[in-house]
């Protein structure tokens, strides 16, 4: 958990430079984190004339009921990840469109969140649609960089590394 929220932390860390500072340069903003649907697989079927894996029922016996799936638990944090992966999307959006030459730094930062926190499921989905609201609020209202979105981008840097080092702090080992 340590190392899975240190890269972020650092990365806004370093990020926290004075908004004034930067050259505003106005150019062609992002896309959003796409995460594309696991294709479905067919599910294995036996083949014929053998009996399925597991323990073997005597003709007759009732079929016992299939395995529950496990159910996913969400940790104690996950509110405090998804906003920061919003934050994350935000930051990708502003920081773009504000000239800052980062490329896809933030976009691999919520990359590597989302993969070493959850790398699949309903945790990955909601942390990936964070992501993206974080983007997609801020592309529906910016269009170039405004004294403004200095102002959002220096209070996103600021409250993800609290959030970032809040979340280290109470639940690292």
């Amino acid at each position: 958990m340590l190392r899975t929220l240190t890269a972020p932390l650092f990365a806004l860390c370093l990020a926290a430079t004075p908004a004034g500072a930067q050259f505003f340069q106005f150019g062609q903003p992002q896309q959003p984190y796409q995460q594309y649907p696991p294709k479905p697989q067919a599910p294995a079927q036996p083949k014929p004339g053998l009996p399925p894996l597991g323990r073997a029922q005597p003709p007759g016996a009732p079929q016992s009921a299939p395995p529950v799936p496990p159910q996913i638990v969400s940790a104690p944090y996950d509110h405090d990840l998804q906003r920061l992966a919003e934050i994350l999307g935000a930051l990708h959006f502003l920081r773009g469109i504000c000239g800052s030459n980062e490329g896809q730094k933030w976009r691999t930062e919520a990359q590597a969140l989302i993969d070493a926190e959850a790398p699949a499921g309903d945790r990955h989905d909601q942390m990936v649609a964070s992501f993206n609201r974080g983007y997609r609020g801020f592309q529906q209202s910016y269009r170039s960089c405004t004294p403004a979105a200095g102002v959002v981008i220096q209070r996103y840097l600021e409250e993800g590394a609290h959030i970032a080092r809040e979340i280290t702090a109470r639940y690292a080992n």
